[in-house]
């Protein structure tokens, strides 16, 4: 018998009525672990309209009393750890650990959310003019909604969700198809924490639903994380429809690696930057650009770290890389290394087609180490997804930035170097929301906003922190007059 799961909406759990449905898949394993259904466009909007009569009443409830759900669900996220961490191993196929990771990060955002009694606070000027103020004061917008990507199905959706409802939004969230197990799970969590039916709401489905949530007159904000194609695409259709957007994109993050580095430290940062969650995230890194000396010393560093990590089921001990999410993004990721190669680049390491005991039909691909890759080249400028590493060279450091700065994403840029000189000279320089120095990761905590140039972001205010708080809020000016002689009237 097959396992539906279900949708979450007006506080009660609700089989849906679609009719199709997906199977959620273990990559690594590829057992069937249940189906997700495709909801549709009427099971949607009527989420929307039952989120949107929610926010008439919660809109109105002090901010104090709105983060207390947030508080003890904080505290269940932190009992239900371990099990979360391994649903989102099983359904994602990253390590243990790095779901673990994930988690934190997830539980990081509902904490800073719970400051919203001051994060919301407005600005007041006495006297603007005889006997006048003018004060500004946020507002919640109404129902948000985040369609949420495959990476990371617990972190993503809390770049957004606790600051919505701590605004005073109503929520509903459409989890990736392809890993909807992780927000079933903390749901359940949620149910508990004692929201007012309808303020957080979950949809599952695919494009039809999102398309629903783009479109509804009711939806005032969507949030979205995924490919640039679809974030622009996703950016500009609900703009249309008159919604605030923020839209995180693509990413081919470049680090830049000085001959000063320290260059064991340096490679195994690299080596953990490129090939954890084996490369399936936003600010993995995928180019690094050698300066001078550093060319041979990091190449032969990085190709042994890169050879010698250990790829498998990520519930296992030790395992240091799981599988990519699909048969697809397999071929797909083959297809570049190929790519990159017929460019003339040198295949220092190759991860095609390997073999894993135990998990022969799993969706691998190992660490990949290409030397020589074209800047101008195809592979240089595409985003693989997955466990690839192009490496380019530079002459200096002002050409290692302006190689950084050619490129139309601009999601992180880094470099490694002892020089306290060329790393202000980098973070000033480089074209990228997010900067990291002898950092591989450069993942903002939640009370920064999680930044993103170019074609990385679609938008003005960001996930996390103040950013999301201004953005699940409008400003409004109200300038007063109380003349004294109205006051003796009474």
């Amino acid at each position: 018998m097959t396992l539906m799961l279900r949708n979450y909406v007006h506080g009660e759990w609700a089989a849906s009525h679609a009719a199709e449905s997906l199977p959620v898949v273990n990559p690594a394993t590829l057992e069937e672990l249940e189906h997700v259904p495709l909801s549709s466009r009427e099971e949607t909007a009527k989420a929307v309209e039952i989120a949107h009569d929610a926010f008439l009443a919660w809109r109105n409830v002090p901010p104090g009393d709105r983060i207390q759900p947030l508080f003890r669900l904080k505290a269940l996220l932190e009992r239900h750890i371990e099990e979360i961490a391994s649903t989102i191993t099983i359904e994602c196929g990253k390590t243990l650990n790095e779901s673990r990771g994930e988690l934190r990060r997830a539980i990081e955002n509902v904490e800073t959310a719970c400051g919203v009694p001051m994060l919301m606070q407005g600005e007041f000027s006495e006297n603007i003019a005889s006997g006048i103020d003018e004060f500004v004061i946020r507002q919640p917008l109404g129902v948000t909604a985040i369609i949420a990507p495959f990476n990371f199905p617990a972190m993503i959706p809390f770049w957004f969700l606790p600051y919505s409802i701590a605004c005073g939004n109503t929520c509903v969230l459409k989890p990736s198809e392809r890993v909807p197990l992780t927000m079933q799970r903390i749901f359940e969590l949620i149910d508990t924490c004692g929201f007012p039916p309808g303020v957080v709401n979950l949809v599952n489905g695919s494009k039809e639903a999102a398309q629903t949530l783009i479109e509804h007159p009711h939806v005032q904000a969507i949030s979205f994380v995924g490919t640039t194609a679809v974030a622009r695409s996703i950016y500009a259709h609900a703009a249309s429809h008159g919604k605030r957007v923020q839209c995180q994109g693509g990413a081919k993050n470049p680090i830049v690696v000085l001959p000063d580095a320290d260059m064991e430290m340096t490679s195994q940062i690299a080596a953990d930057s490129a090939f954890g969650c084996a490369g399936q995230r936003c600010l993995a890194a995928s180019l690094a650009i050698t300066v001078g000396d550093a060319q041979r010393a990091f190449t032969d560093a990085i190709a042994a770290a890169a050879s010698s990590r250990r790829v498998g089921y990520g519930l296992d001990d030790g395992v240091e890389m799981g599988p990519v999410i699909s048969a697809d993004s397999r071929e797909r990721i083959e297809h570049w290394i190929a790519r990159g190669a017929q460019e003339g680049a040198s295949l220092v390491v190759d991860g095609r087609k390997p073999r894993i005991n135990g998990f022969e039909s799993g969706h691998f691909v190992r660490p990949t180490v290409l030397d020589g890759v074209r800047p101008d080249g195809a592979l240089a400028a595409t985003e693989i997804f997955g466990p690839v590493l192009g490496l380019l060279h530079a002459d200096s450091v002002e050409q290692a930035i302006a190689l950084v700065n050619s490129g139309r994403y601009g999601n992180m840029a880094c470099l490694f170097t002892s020089s306290g000189a060329a790393a202000r000279q980098f973070r000033s320089a480089a074209d990228a929301g997010n900067i990291g120095i002898n950092v591989g990761v450069a993942a903002p905590l939640a009370w920064f906003p999680f930044s993103g140039h170019k074609e990385s972001f679609f938008g003005d205010l960001h996930g996390q922190g103040r950013d999301a708080v201004a953005f699940f809020t409008r400003a409004k000016v109200v300038v007063e007059r109380w003349p004294r002689e109205w006051s003796r009237r009474f």
